[in-house]
């Protein structure tokens, strides 16, 4: 029977793509002053995944969904509602419909949603409400970010730092609720951390009719204090997820963070108590994809065979805005 208070959840497939040039720290050590001794030890991060110019958004987020659309064993045409999470769109206006029409999800709504590195999971939370509500039976939800047009591949602050990807999720009204408690959050007062600004120029059209025009600039951050905000705020919410699910640390199998620095994740799993062994980390290899990163190293551990039906999983993503926000939910139908 379906739950009282709404329909149940469950997360039924998974899919990701990254390109297939990759640079890893020795060739980044070419661009820039640093070394693979150097940046691994401070992030975790041994080689990223980098998009040409001919790459677009819409390609990665395209295979990704197509996977987890397979994994799921539904068809394009059987989907409700397209979510699509980043920060890095092939248009300003919005990427998700280019991908409703590429899949051929000719029922779909789609839009698509901007929080940054927390992005996936608030777009898990989004999705989840349309279907708790019975709105709608299948949403595919996609995390896809492509950094690298917006790095200063001059400052190793940063440059070191992102890749590019792109990682989907199936959600699907189920009889057995695996949506099991959330809890996100938001904080402007420190959003000057970690930017990726719009800088205008003053330009008169006509005499006292001034507009300003101009681009975005490279990313911006303060990386110290993004990391003491990780450490002290992601196990906070998490916690309060835990709690909203009625489950203890102990009885989650999987620790699943967005993958943004390895220091980060093993001070947020200390501080749980949960062992290493049970922290999904694919950082070295594909550093911070943004919005992709979860789903990202979600379908690797799934492929892989490491998360299996019925596990429990605490999701959580972190950044820009500033902005966090942790799932709970169990794999699988």
């Amino acid at each position: 029977m379906l739950q009282q208070s709404g329909f149940g959840i469950a997360v039924t497939g998974s899919g990701s793509c990254t390109p297939q040039v990759s640079l890893d720290n020795h060739g980044l050590s070419q661009i820039v002053e640093t070394s693979d001794e150097w940046i691994a030890a401070r992030t975790g991060i041994r080689s990223r995944r980098l998009a040409n110019h001919g790459m677009s958004l819409c390609d990665l987020a395209t295979f990704a969904s197509q996977q987890a659309l397979s994994m799921a064993q539904i068809l394009p045409t059987d989907i409700d509602l397209i979510i699509l999470a980043t920060s890095s769109p092939d248009d300003l206006f919005g990427t998700a419909g280019q991908i409703q029409y590429r899949l051929g999800a000719t029922k779909a709504v789609a839009f698509d949603l901007t929080a940054a590195c927390s992005g996936f999971v608030f777009g898990l939370v989004t999705a989840s409400q349309f279907i708790r509500t019975g709105v709608y039976q299948n949403v595919l939800l996609i995390g896809a970010d492509i950094l690298s047009r917006w790095v200063n591949w001059s400052d190793r602050g940063t440059c070191i730092l992102f890749g590019d990807g792109a990682g989907a999720v199936v959600l699907q009204a189920s009889e057995i609720d695996r949506f099991l408690g959330f809890e996100i959050r938001s904080d402007g007062t420190q959003n000057s951390s970690l930017n990726l600004a719009y800088k205008a120029q003053s330009q008169e059209l006509i005499d006292g009719v001034n507009i300003g025009q101009g681009t975005f600039q490279p990313i911006t951050m303060n990386g110290q204090e993004i990391y003491r905000f990780a450490v002290k705020k992601v196990p906070e919410v998490i916690e309060k997820a835990m709690f909203r699910a009625n489950i203890s640390a102990t009885e989650i199998d999987w620790l699943l963070l967005h993958q943004a620095n390895q220091r980060i994740l093993d001070a947020v799993a200390q501080r749980l108590h949960i062992p290493p062994e049970k922290v999904i980390s694919n950082l070295a290899n594909y550093g911070n994809t943004s919005a992709a990163s979860i789903p990202l190293a979600l379908d690797e551990a799934v492929r892989q065979g490491k998360v299996k039906a019925g596990d429990t999983i605490a999701a959580a993503g972190f950044g820009a805005g500033l902005s966090w926000g942790a799932v709970i939910f169990q794999w699988g139908s």
